[in-house]
């Protein structure tokens, strides 16, 4: 996979970004009133979530109740609402760590986590943290290969990496670094918040999965389509996995 350039890249369209709140209800009733076939429960491993910008575990609160009906041990992230990190990056993210580790304190198997958006960008940076404590990354609408003018909502950009509208180059080829552990970010050519080409990784490698799905940004906590490649992902085992090939 080739290099993403910025001059290839454009904001999602207004209108695009309009219609979210629609799709995304639309796929929440779609949800709801889905039947699930018949699973075979999970092995219980853990899984934390980490909820996008300006959202709290209410927001993750149908895809914490999915994982946990399907047999795995899910916890919201237990910081309230996420309103990006604060002071240095770094020291941050350092606590945030020990709190995750607080949160899976007493299990003996890898984590999962599951990131929406910016939370995502905080599970990619606390795998790389907690290797080989965490058995795999799941993002959603995660922009992490990404200039701030890349999202209608730049400014979130600015909450990792200053005041300035563009991203310092350190920061974001530090971004775009995969966690060392197997890597999905699930993203969609119709999300109206993030450029759908900068949830996709530079390189494919045994360890990094990008799968598309149809789904707004907002609802991608609870499409169907989402759900079912998260169902995927945390029910295949420890090492190799397993390409992923939607239902038919």
């Amino acid at each position: 996979m080739k290099h993403i350039t910025t001059h290839s890249i454009q904001r999602p369209p207004l209108a695009l970004l309009g219609t979210e709140p629609f799709r995304a209800a639309m796929e929440f009733a779609q949800h709801k009133l889905g039947k699930s076939d018949d699973v075979k429960p999970g092995d219980g491993h853990p899984v934390v979530i980490f909820p996008g910008l300006g959202a709290d575990g209410k927001s993750v609160a149908p895809l914490r109740a999915y994982c946990r009906a399907l047999g795995y041990d899910a916890y919201d992230w237990g910081q309230g609402f996420n309103t990006g990190p604060k002071g240095d990056l770094d020291a941050w993210l350092q606590t945030l760590k020990l709190q995750v580790v607080d949160l899976l304190a007493g299990h003996t198997q890898q984590a999962t986590l599951i990131g929406w958006s910016l939370g995502g960008l905080y599970a990619r940076e606390i795998g790389k943290l907690m290797a080989p404590g965490i058995r795999q990354v799941i993002t959603l609408g995660t922009p992490f290969n990404a200039a701030a003018d890349h999202t209608n909502v730049g400014w979130l950009y600015r909450l990792l990496g200053g005041s300035s509208p563009a991203m310092d180059a350190t920061l974001s080829q530090r971004l775009r670094t995969p966690p060392p552990m197997r890597t999905t970010s699930i993203y969609s050519r119709s999300d109206g918040v993030v450029a759908w080409q900068t949830c996709r990784h530079d390189k494919r490698t045994k360890l990094v999965h990008d799968i598309e799905v149809d789904s707004s940004h907002i609802g991608m906590g609870w499409n169907r389509d989402v759900l079912a490649v998260i169902e995927d992902r945390l029910s295949q085992p420890p090492g190799p996995w397993r390409q992923y090939a939607p239902a038919q």
